[in-house]
């Protein structure tokens, strides 16, 4: 069997090393972090990715994690606070520090090489390479600057399993994690010139409402859980670069606001898991299987992440937001065309 280098050790990397390795494909993962570590995500699994982890062999995993199902929704803005609502599915809910263990210890016992610490320098387009590390940064988009922050935290009372909370400029995520944490995950924006944020938990409770500052304010903070990441693109086309295998966020980053971002990781490496196993097995060139993985991943995701794009700037633009928000806490099937448009 032919190698594979895969770069990138997130979501989409590890479980595209686990489903080659089940394979007997020998693959080698580049990881500049290490395990375990936190990471920027809403830690919400739903859609189609909970089916592929299923196909995968992965579910198990999060049910040694205690993985906790999310079924109600309720969103709040300008302080108004609308009735939960039911998730149209069910989602997962799973704190990535663990997952991300987890998923590297797998593809370890699977005698997957694993190399941590060191960030790839060299190019993306070689045969039997794969590119997933991740989002591409981008300094702006429109003149605004993209940042997104996360933390874990105790004693800290939901209303429903997921909490969307907007405000002008941002918007605040809580979600029910196991071992009774909240992830608490932030999008914000800002204009060149702005005053740089201070830090996570003044960011929140100055972007935050009365009622949901005084609930943050009380909460208990890990603060080895605290962590930011800037750069987000929002207006980047589907497809990753001409000649690269990419796949996850490397191949499309979808807004956080959808909740989609963990499934199209694992949806990706799925898809990008057969087609690669032909390559290395000897059936298939590599032109022939980057191309079969680049085709499919557009044809799943394109339009995905174009209506996901719609909806952040609905949610971002003043006018749009009065309407799409009480929409979505509205009719029953208006919150259901939304997540299943996004999924």
């Amino acid at each position: 069997m032919k190698a594979i280098t895969i770069v990138g050790g997130g979501l989409s990397g590890l479980t595209l090393g686990i489903g080659l390795r089940r394979h007997g494909v020998p693959v080698t993962i580049h990881e500049a972090g290490h395990y375990p570590r936190h990471r920027v995500c809403g830690e919400f699994i739903s859609g189609r990715g909970l089916e592929s982890l299923k196909r995968l062999g992965i579910w198990s995993l999060l049910e040694k994690l205690n993985a906790r199902s999310a079924s109600s929704v309720a969103f709040q803005h300008q302080g108004r606070s609308f009735p939960p609502r039911q998730l149209p599915k069910a989602a997962v809910c799973v704190s990535r520090f663990h997952l991300d263990f987890a998923l590297a210890e797998e593809f370890r016992r699977l005698d997957g090489e694993l190399r941590t610490g060191a960030r790839w320098t060299q190019t993306f387009d070689a045969e039997g390479l794969v590119r997933g590390t991740g989002r591409r940064v981008h300094g702006s988009q429109s003149g605004w600057h993209w940042y997104g922050v996360k933390a874990h935290a105790r004693n800290l009372a939901l209303n429903a399993d997921l909490e969307m909370c907007f405000f002008p400029h941002s918007y605040i995520r809580l979600c029910r994690l196991p071992d009774e944490e909240v992830n608490v995950c932030g999008l914000f924006r800002r204009r060149r010139g702005d005053k740089a944020p201070p830090g996570f938990l003044p960011d929140l409770v100055s972007a935050a409402d009365d009622c949901l500052s005084e609930r943050l304010s009380r909460a208990a903070w890990d603060a080895d859980s605290i962590c930011s990441v800037g750069g987000l693109p929002f207006s980047e086309e589907a497809g990753g670069r001409p000649r690269e295998c990419s796949i996850g966020d490397a191949f499309g980053f979808i807004p956080p606001l959808t909740g989609n971002g963990m499934s199209i990781a694992f949806e990706s490496a799925e898809i990008a898991t057969e087609p690669i196993v032909r390559f290395a097995s000897g059936t298939e060139t590599w032109e022939r299987a980057r191309a079969k993985i680049a085709a499919e991943l557009r044809n799943r995701f394109k339009r995905r992440l174009q209506r996901a794009g719609w909806l952040q700037w609905a949610v971002f633009n003043p006018l749009f937001r009065r309407l799409v928000l009480p929409a979505l806490a509205g009719p029953r099937w208006s919150l259901a065309a939304a997540f299943w448009a996004t999924r």
